[in-house]
């Protein structure tokens, strides 16, 4: 008596399922992260000096001094310079360049 053996095609049928979630989720996750991201390390590159901008942690303030790795950062009202790294600061609220957009 022969053994039903599976056929090559049977197991490529499993395959095409897993494979298809794959690549429908590389385009709908990880893809679109890797776009914030350069985004994001692209703003943190070209920031400078009297950028107002807002940290991770929630704290407005603007930009006084850049070093290579730091940026020093201006907070009101009593003027109290922090200086924190660059991957700290979350977005840049006022610019020259974002009035140039608008």
């Amino acid at each position: 008596m022969a053994a039903a053996n599976p056929s090559g095609t049977a197991t490529l049928g499993q395959l095409i399922i897993p494979i298809a979630f794959l690549v429908i989720f590389y385009f709908f996750a990880i893809r679109p992260q890797k776009k914030r991201e350069k985004q994001i390390r692209e703003m943190r590159e070209s920031l400078k000096q009297g950028d107002k901008v807002v940290t991770i942690g929630g704290v407005y303030g603007e930009i006084v001094k850049l070093k290579e790795d730091t940026v020093i950062i201006e907070v009101e009202p009593n003027k109290t310079r922090l200086e924190m790294t660059r991957w700290a600061i979350g977005t840049v609220t006022n610019s020259d360049t974002t009035s140039e957009e608008e």
